[in-house]
């Protein structure tokens, strides 16, 4: 099992999160369980290759 970062706040009664590798894809829930599992859920729909043109952060190394 691999661990994914998320980051996540509150916003009135609802909990915003996104993965951190996929900041341009956002979920909502009421609680933080759920948000995990809903992030679970977009992890595995952005990695299955069956949604184009994914938008990914990646990392560079510079002198």
């Amino acid at each position: 099992m691999e661990n994914k970062k998320f980051i996540y706040y509150q916003d009135e009664e609802m909990i915003i999160g996104w993965l951190e590798e996929f900041p341009d894809y956002k979920t909502q829930s009421e609680n933080l369980d759920d948000l995990k599992e809903n992030l679970k859920d977009i992890y595995e729909e952005l990695t299955s290759g069956k949604i184009p043109n994914v938008l990914h952060v990646g990392e560079l190394r510079v002198a």
